[in-house]
């Protein structure tokens, strides 16, 4: 791991691939919460590296679909993954996968999320 940043909505975890995204307790993310991510790109992914963000969904918290939009414009972000055991919050990433336009998949386990962060990152 490289560094682990907190923020006042979400704790991320930044490693050589990908990010590790856990968000606080009943807030909701939405567009503005970009700039963190557009910061993270700059900052530990530069000149297009490419990455993967992984939300870790241990927390309940709301996610505005138009988030999606502003995060698919980001180049060398490669893929999306999703990660609880939470059924309702697994079928709303199905639902929000609607609005990503790149590689989302949804898993149980952080571990088997980590492991497909680092094989999309091996394709790309």
């Amino acid at each position: 791991m490289k560094e682990t940043i907190k923020y006042d909505f979400c704790e991320i975890s930044i490693f050589n691939h990908y990010v590790v995204v856990v968000a606080k307790e009943g807030i909701t993310l939405t567009p503005k919460h970009n700039k963190v991510l557009l910061k993270i790109k700059d900052t530990y992914f530069p000149n297009n590296t490419p990455f993967v963000y992984i939300t870790h969904r241990i927390n309940s918290y709301a996610v505005d679909p138009k988030i999606y939009f502003e995060t698919s414009k980001i180049k060398n972000l490669i893929g999306f993954a999703v990660v609880s055991s939470n059924f309702q919050a697994k079928k709303n990433a199905q639902i929000e996968q609607r609005f990503f336009d790149k590689p989302f998949k949804v898993f149980s386990e952080l571990e088997d999320a980590v492991a497909w962060a680092e094989e999309m990152v091996k394709l790309d």
